[in-house]
């Protein structure tokens, strides 16, 4: 780290949860290429180990890695950085001589491409318990089974997962979304704070990048999902009188607080678990808006635009390779007159 700068709460973290525990007692000048690999091997393999627990049928296996996530590509390669960065710190300090064995590591370049749960992989799920990948993403008929099911058995969250499978905003972001940014009348929201967590510890702040900032339009179905959750939500004020809080925010509890994004998460698990249906993570409800749009048609430029990506390449390595898996999509899920306002959107009209 740069000298008389405090490092980042992020690079912290890696610090303490990475290369502590797996490089800590390697003096620096003994450390080599084959310590940095063996490093991520011992990572790869506990991603191993959590996907399993996770997709276990046991509810004890389950309960072991409840709330732990996978070291994804994305934290592996900032892992790289934070550590090549150190060292290299180090050499110019003359701390110690010769080269930078993390400048010699590769990590994965791209992110788990998304897989489809179509119907030969669901039965093969349903017998053996084997999910295809560490991301999946469902059907559009499996999306709306899911959304009848929450609107019955979960209804202070419905509107929110119908939110984030229909346009596809990242779980903080729809936690986060503001109230005077839902603009029904115009059929659209805006993206501008989030609600992020720091341990367990939620905090709300803007987004991560320029591009988070962005305006999603809605669809008629999503429309009257939100319309009625604000005449549901009023009804909550009325009951709690003078208690309920001003938290400025769209989606909350019934008692007026905000929703903590790890508790979305695991009502999610929960329900998807009490549905029957085969798993996916809350995140992967991002993923299956972005295939389906693409199969709609929705151009890659706007498309991206929406999901909040900086660029086009992201969007299209990670989603156009899934897209003939979906099949037709019902006009009921993906309107064309959605498409037509994305297009327009999309060339500044």
């Amino acid at each position: 780290m740069a000298a008389g700068r405090a490092p980042s709460p992020r690079a912290a973290r890696i610090v303490r949860v990475h290369l502590i525990p797996h490089l800590g007692q390697i003096p620096l000048d003994k450390l080599r290429t084959g310590h940095v690999r063996a490093m991520f091997t011992a990572i790869e393999n506990r991603n191993e180990e959590i996907r399993t627990a996770k997709a276990s049928t046991d509810p004890g296996v389950r309960a072991t890695v409840a709330g732990v996530r996978p070291t994804g590509p994305s934290t592996r390669q900032r892992i790289r950085a934070c550590l090549r960065k150190a060292i290299n710190d180090a050499l110019a300090d003359e701390l110690i001589v010769g080269s930078n064995p993390a400048a010699l590591v590769k990590t994965p370049a791209s992110r788990p491409l998304p897989v489809v749960w179509e119907d030969e992989r669901v039965r093969r799920w349903g017998a053996t318990g084997e999910v295809p990948g560490p991301v999946m993403v469902w059907t559009d008929t499996q999306i709306v089974r899911f959304l009848d099911y929450a609107a019955a058995h979960a209804p202070d969250l419905y509107p929110m997962w119908h939110y984030m499978a229909y346009r596809g905003p990242r779980r903080g972001e729809a936690c986060g979304l503001r109230d005077s940014e839902v603009r029904l009348d115009r059929r659209e929201t805006t993206i501008n704070n989030q609600i992020a967590t720091h341990g367990y510890t939620a905090v709300q702040k803007p987004p991560k990048s320029r591009a988070g900032t962005r305006d999603l339009m809605l669809d008629a179905e999503t429309v009257k999902v939100l319309a009625a959750y604000r005449v549901r939500r009023a009804a909550w004020q009325l009951a709690a009188g003078s208690s309920w809080p001003d938290t400025g925010l769209f989606f909350v509890r019934p008692d007026g607080q905000p929703w903590h994004p790890n508790a979305v998460t695991q009502r999610f698990r929960r329900l998807v678990r009490k549905a029957g249906l085969p798993p996916i993570r809350l995140h992967d409800l991002r993923h299956g808006a972005a295939t389906v749009a693409l199969d709609a048609g929705v151009d890659i430029k706007v498309l991206a635009e929406q999901l909040g990506h900086s660029t086009t390449t992201l969007t299209r390595d990670t989603y156009q390779s899934v897209t003939k898996e979906l099949g037709a999509v019902s006009p009921t899920v993906f309107p064309a007159i959605l498409v037509s306002r994305f297009q327009r959107l999309g060339s500044g009209r």
